[in-house]
């Protein structure tokens, strides 16, 4: 197996902020470390005596082909709220360079096609060091917080506003798509969207524009149409902008995101995540994709996809 020099790790660094778009951070979807974990935690309490669907995915992140992260994705979505969670973790020769691992989730509740995050929570452990993020939302606004450790100053570091801190999505909800309407959830509409993130410590926009519709299949659970959306990460403040990972990611053009159905239900979660980096093409993939549709009454056969 090839080595991945410290030097190059570090050169990857785009990757592991893109990924946290797509999820995991899958993301905070979020890495940790050089590459930083694949995101979350188990389910959280609440939603789940009321579950309408249920997804258990399992991914693995890859970059040239190198094994480099794996981490596990729960959700549960009901006829009003949803919660999601993951657990992951650095993989192969990754865990001899920067050994991590990280969990996250969050929670809320369905306006419509809107989702409104209520709370966020992840933390990235690399090594002995502990980043931690808490996040309280109502109504799309954040109300209260915590970053430990808070962000270095820097006299060239854009603010945060408290304006920045008003209609946005943590970066986990911001992973999940509902599709509004009737139709078919997987239609080219559904990529068109743009939508505003703060993760604690940065605010960004995600922009999406359809490409194609691809078949794909998992080694465990669903097989069938994904859609295949082209993504665009646009900085607007708590970052320093001669960064050379906030530049790369902004002029991006070429990350994708491969949004599957949750059973039952009109929610599209990421299956695959890609984008160039300059040490090969990173990749996030699931392996495992099993929704279960619960019916209203416990007395009907569930269906599993």
């Amino acid at each position: 197996m090839p080595v991945l020099p410290r030097r190059l790790v570090r050169k990857a660094g785009p990757f592991a902020c893109g990924a946290t778009w797509a999820g995991a951070t899958l993301a905070g979807a979020a890495f940790a470390g050089a590459f930083a974990a694949v995101v979350a935690a188990d389910a959280t309490n609440g939603a789940a005596a009321q579950a309408q669907s249920r997804l258990e995915a399992e991914y693995t992140v890859s970059i040239s082909g190198i094994p480099i992260g794996r981490g596990k994705w729960v959700i549960e979505v009901s006829d009003d709220q949803f919660t999601a969670a993951a657990s992951g973790a650095t993989t192969g020769i990754l865990r001899f360079i920067a050994n991590a691992h990280g969990t996250s989730a969050s929670r809320g509740t369905f306006n419509g096609a809107q989702l409104v995050p209520t709370s966020y929570a992840a933390t990235i452990i690399n090594d002995r060091k502990i980043d931690d993020v808490r996040m309280a939302l109502a109504g799309g606004n954040v109300k209260d917080y915590s970053v430990e450790p808070p962000p270095s100053p820097q006299s060239d570091r854009i603010p945060v506003t408290d304006e920045d801190r008003r209609g946005v999505l943590d970066p986990m909800t911001s992973a999940l798509n509902r599709v509004g309407g009737s139709g078919d959830p997987l239609s080219p509409e559904a990529c068109n969207r743009k939508v505003a993130v703060f993760d604690g410590r940065m605010r960004y926009d995600l922009r999406s524009e359809f490409k194609r519709v691809e078949m794909v299949k998992a080694e465990r659970g669903y097989q069938g149409p994904a859609l295949v959306c082209a993504v665009y990460f646009t900085p607007v403040s708590g970052y320093v902008p001669d960064r050379a990972a906030i530049r790369y990611l902004a002029a991006l053009r070429d990350a994708e995101v491969y949004f599957a159905p949750i059973l039952g239900t009109r929610v599209l979660v990421p299956f695959r995540f890609s984008m160039p980096t300059p040490i090969g093409y990173g990749v996030l993939q699931a392996t495992q994709f099993v929704s279960v549709a619960q019916p209203a009454h416990a007395n009907t056969t569930a269906k599993v996809q």
